[in-house]
């Protein structure tokens, strides 16, 4: 049950101006519930893991991670980046979030000032008279009405404070979508030119073992080998040709989820990235940073900061529903029978009222409410810090990927050149007949699993240096025009 102690009242004119001098002091010095202070997150000095190629200096740091995708040096993936900010779907998903939010901020605002209506009635009504005949009468009446729900405690002010961080907080899940957006076109750009990689890869071996092939089959026709070697040469020669088809297919899908993330229709891109290119390379000098940054830097670490203004702000709004509330309302009409009386001062009424409402039994519902704000406030603060530390693992992970993909380049380097000097090896001794073609078949066998595997070890080092950039929370702040307005 829920009751409230209500007081209203007429004033005469002389007291009007008197009580909205009084009541202009009052609105908005009184403002319950915390104030919020932005929290100190404690984050480690340095990263755990050192590489080689980080810059130290502060403005090359800042232009590269602003525009990380530029350091691969290919025009193409740059021209994508731009296309996809500007005709990704999910972008403009959450483009329009933040423009709802600045809509419903606009919304509440207008609680801070009076709401004014007006009317207006012309009428005639007819009477019979003693004689029996009827009567007209014109009646004729104009009014403006004005309420006001003054903000004593500063409700409507936390209420707008919670929703300029609301708004900050959707402008800062815009800029998350975008960081996550370049990341996701980049990965799928080097996806693309990996696979025109692999496949390059796979049919230099493929022309490698058609020659063997061929080797082969003059051997078994001159009589110096069984059919078995060249049935065995054909068979791997169908085996490596049979992988291509796969490549090509994984290639085109890769194109399919580029073109979706730039708002395309699948397959839009074929013509465009069917010439085979080689990957980018992955830049020597890269940016990191230092921990801390990632709190100013990372849209997901910003908004959950706005969050939790947001949330704290909502306390105020429950506090202050413990206070009295206090409305005006008031009115100035003109009414008249006749229209040569209306602009008269005898048909001009005015009224003021004022009402106070104070909850006084409401089963503790208030303070209920209270404690539910505070306690999701707290619940805001822990998602804060566990989003911190979700972002410093990303990194940490990054950085240790890139550092040993690096690593392991260096090893199929020269796995893969060992291999091709033992196939170019293994095929003259075949030739000459002083081994026998199971060694050539595994020498062969050998130098392809080795050069694809550098090509995917490439782009797995460009794709960690991605995930890098993307944990870091790099590339939104080239793309600032449209949030922001």
């Amino acid at each position: 049950m829920k009751s409230f102690f209500n007081v209203s009242f007429i004033m005469s004119r002389k007291y009007i101006i008197l009580l909205l001098s009084g009541i202009f002091m009052l609105s908005g010095c009184i403002t319950v519930g915390p104030n919020y202070s932005k929290p100190e997150m404690k984050t480690p000095d340095a990263w755990q893991k050192d590489i080689a190629g980080v810059t130290t200096d502060k403005q090359s740091e800042q232009e590269i991670l602003a525009k990380w995708w530029t350091t691969f040096n290919d025009p193409v993936l740059s021209g994508l980046m731009d296309r996809a900010v500007a005709g990704n779907l999910t972008l403009k998903q959450a483009l329009n979030s933040v423009r709802q939010a600045r809509i419903q901020r606009g919304i509440t605002d207008t609680d801070r000032f009076p709401s004014v209506t007006s009317s207006g009635s012309a009428g005639r009504s007819y009477a019979k008279d003693m004689m029996g005949d009827f009567t007209g009468t014109n009646s004729y009446s104009l009014g403006l009405d004005a309420s006001w729900e003054l903000d004593i405690f500063g409700g409507v002010k936390r209420s707008l404070e919670a929703l300029d961080a609301t708004l900050q907080a959707t402008q800062e899940s815009y800029r998350d979508a975008l960081v996550s957006l370049l990341a996701e076109v980049a990965l799928d750009y080097i996806d693309v030119r990996s696979y025109q990689s692999r496949i390059s890869v796979a049919e230099s071996n493929l022309k490698f073992q058609e020659e063997t092939y061929n080797i082969t089959k003059w051997r078994y026709q001159a009589g110096l080998i069984t059919a078995l070697d060249a049935e065995t040469a054909a068979s791997n020669l169908e085996q490596t040709r049979s992988q291509i088809p796969s490549l090509k297919s994984s290639m085109e899908q890769a194109e399919n989820a580029l073109a979706v993330l730039l708002g395309s229709d699948p397959g839009a891109l074929g013509a465009e990235l069917n010439e085979s290119k080689p990957m980018p390379v992955a830049p020597k000098t890269i940016a990191v940073g230092i921990p801390a940054d990632l709190l100013r830097r990372r849209p997901d670490l910003r908004k959950a900061e706005r969050s939790l203004a947001a949330q704290t702000a909502n306390i105020g709004v429950a506090e202050a529903k413990r206070y009295p509330s206090i409305s005006l309302s008031g009115n100035v009409g003109l009414s008249a029978l006749n229209l040569g009386d209306f602009l008269s001062t005898d048909s001009l009424s005015t009224g003021i009222t004022s009402v106070i409402s104070w909850p006084v039994y409401d089963t503790g519902k208030i303070m209920k409410n209270i404690e539910l704000q505070s306690a999701m406030q707290e619940q805001q603060f822990i998602t804060y810090k566990a989003a911190l530390l979700t972002a410093l693992k990303d990194v940490e992970n990054a950085l240790t990927s890139y550092s040993y993909d690096q690593a392991k380049k260096e090893s199929l380097l020269k796995e893969a050149q060992y291999a091709e000097q033992a196939a170019d090896t293994s095929r003259a001794q075949y030739s000459s007949g002083l081994i026998d073609f199971e060694s050539v078949l595994s020498s062969e066998k050998t130098l392809l699993s080795a050069q694809d595997s550098v090509v995917q070890c490439d782009a797995q080092i460009l794709s960690d240096l991605i995930s890098l950039y993307k944990a870091l929370g790099g590339g939104w702040s080239s793309f600032e025009t449209n949030v922001e307005n």
